[in-house]
């Protein structure tokens, strides 16, 4: 590791870190191409994104809409409101639009009957069931229309702010769009959350009503260490496919979406995954407590406190290369005390040329007392000359 160097620019502090890091990443991105319409591969230790295409454009998500679904069934779970022994009835509205009769993907659950959430849960994350999916709206918001509105909402709570849903099962509709980054975001985040929920997505086949279906997703059977997720596939999103996959302690997970056919769509999943197994390694930049900065408080004592980050810091980078990564620390400053230690307060960010690799967050090493009168007297003496500074050169360069 090399050159640490320090500015406070527009209210923000930077501390700029140049790491010593493998070759040529962005050449090699470049070089893999895929002809999936929308695609990323996502890290899920670090969250680097080894790859993508047209990441962040809306796009049709068909039923992989039902990983939003499934968080929030999750969700309710982990939270003790529901029970995997809890039952959802059938209406006529989740068994005309979304069983038997639909001609869609089903579990085929019986009109007016009543089917315990771990058997709903199997019938979406195997058979990728729209009567399910549509159960389980219903039987946690009374509609699907009401279901539909906490789906978008719970999104924005875990920072997916451009999509947004319309329904549970993704079925047609124009309201219902979103990203592949998001929905990669959406599967880790599902992947780390709810770890023993999770394992559902694994099953190989499921039956129901006594007619046995094989799970959906063709990523399974490949012997590339897939566990899940979902499928997606209605005339207006093509086809696509959430995976994700372990191999030697690693794991990806890989979005496509918009594919001619479903061969064409497990062809890229499996070749993206295989790529990123066998191009990138994981690097560790900091082991766990190591004070990766400092960030300054306002009349605080101390004057600045170290960060840290949860624990040990890793990035992805090219096997056998040596290019540089490029991190900053970035926090809106001075902090204002009390800080107390553990309290997050700032970011570190790493990027490889144009592509950001990490973003991940840091917090207060140390407690930060509001300091002595002399102490913010001095500290509000240096913001006010570091403003008028700023002001002058902002105004010369208008």
């Amino acid at each position: 590791m090399s050159g640490i160097f320090k500015a406070v620019l527009g209210g923000a502090a930077f501390v700029i870190v140049a790491l010593l890091a493998p070759v040529a990443a962005r050449a090699q991105a470049q070089a893999f191409q895929t002809i999936a319409p929308y695609a990323i591969l996502m890290d899920s230790d670090t969250g680097a994104v080894l790859f993508e295409k047209a990441a962040d454009e809306l796009m049709v998500p068909a039923s992989m809409a039902k990983l939003m679904t499934l968080e929030l069934l999750f969700n309710e779970i982990a939270k003790g409101k529901v029970s995997l022994e809890d039952e959802f009835p059938i209406s006529e509205s989740a068994w005309r639009r979304g069983g038997g009769p639909s001609g869609g993907s089903s579990m085929f659950a019986v009109l007016n009957s009543k089917v315990k959430v771990v058997d709903l849960i199997q019938g979406i994350t195997v058979m990728s069931g729209n009567d399910a999916a549509i159960a389980v709206a219903e039987g946690l918001a009374g509609s699907e229309g009401a279901f539909a509105t906490r789906m978008t909402a719970r999104a924005r709570e875990l920072g997916l702010m451009k999509s947004t849903f319309a329904n549970a099962s993704g079925q047609a509709d124009p309201d219902q769009k979103v990203t592949a980054r998001e929905l990669a975001l959406l599967a880790n985040h599902i992947v780390k959350t709810y770890p023993d929920l999770y394992k559902y997505f694994g099953l190989r086949e499921f039956t129901w009503n006594k007619i046995r279906q094989q799970n959906r997703n063709p990523l399974l059977t490949m012997d590339i260490g897939a566990d899940g997720l979902k499928t997606g596939n209605i005339g207006d999103s093509g086809f696509g496919v959430v995976g994700s996959a372990v191999q030697n302690g690693q794991r990806l997970i890989v979005v496509v979406n918009g594919l001619k056919t479903a061969k064409d769509r497990a062809e890229e999943a499996r070749r993206i995954l295989n790529w990123g197994f066998r191009t990138f390694e994981v690097k560790e930049v900091f082991a766990k407590g190591t004070v990766i900065g400092d960030a300054k408080v306002f009349g605080g004592e101390p004057s600045s406190i170290g960060l840290v980050a949860k624990g040990p810091v890793a990035v992805l980078v090219p096997r056998g290369s040596g290019d540089r990564l490029v991190a900053r620390i970035v926090y809106q400053g001075p902090l204002r005390p009390p800080v107390a230690a553990g309290a997050q307060v700032a970011r570190l960010k790493v990027q490889r040329g144009d592509v950001q690799v990490l973003d991940l967050p840091l917090y207060a090493a140390d407690d930060a007392a509001t300091g002595t009168l002399t102490r913010r007297a001095f500290d509000a003496a240096t913001e006010f000359v570091i403003d008028t500074v700023r002001s002058r050169f902002t105004k010369s360069g208008s």
